[in-house]
């Protein structure tokens, strides 16, 4: 995972545990005032929340524990983690630009890409000026390679 990635979930984590978590107990301790508690939605729906929140927490610091840090800015070469890739779709001539990233902190909408993706599996090991051929649900694509990157 890059570094940005590893800072987003661990601030997620944070936040979790210091603000989310204990307004979750708050709100359970006050349904629980309201008295009969088999029939109190408040409560039900705190607890749910609370199950979410425990969850997450301990997903993020399984992944967080087990995270290995790539500084891309340190690689060069073709196309691998933690590439920002600029790219020309052959066919309607838009230009798109990606950093290849772990699956927990892509984003397509950020330009952040998940490696397991089949357009960073096409991409990777390959160069400026090459072309790929992609297999997407929408159908095949083809781009061009205009820039690679490790920034």
């Amino acid at each position: 995972m890059t570094r940005a990635g590893f800072n987003a979930l661990d601030e997620e984590l944070k936040t979790l545990k210091s603000v989310e978590r204990p307004a979750v107990i708050r709100a359970i301790a006050e349904a629980r005032e309201h008295g009969d508690l088999s029939e109190n939605a408040e409560y039900h729906s705190a607890r749910e929340k609370q199950s979410f929140i425990e969850g997450r927490i301990a997903q993020l610091e399984a992944m967080l524990s087990l995270a290995d840090v790539i500084d891309p800015t340190r690689l060069s070469g073709s196309v691998k983690f933690g590439a920002t890739v600029t790219l020309i779709d052959e066919d309607t001539e838009e230009e798109k630009t990606y950093q290849i990233v772990g699956e927990a902190e892509a984003d397509i909408e950020r330009g952040l890409l998940n490696i397991k993706s089949p357009l960073a599996r096409a991409l990777i090991g390959k160069d400026e000026g090459d072309s790929v051929e992609v297999r997407t649900p929408g159908g095949d694509r083809s781009y061009e390679i205009v820039s690679v990157r490790f920034v």
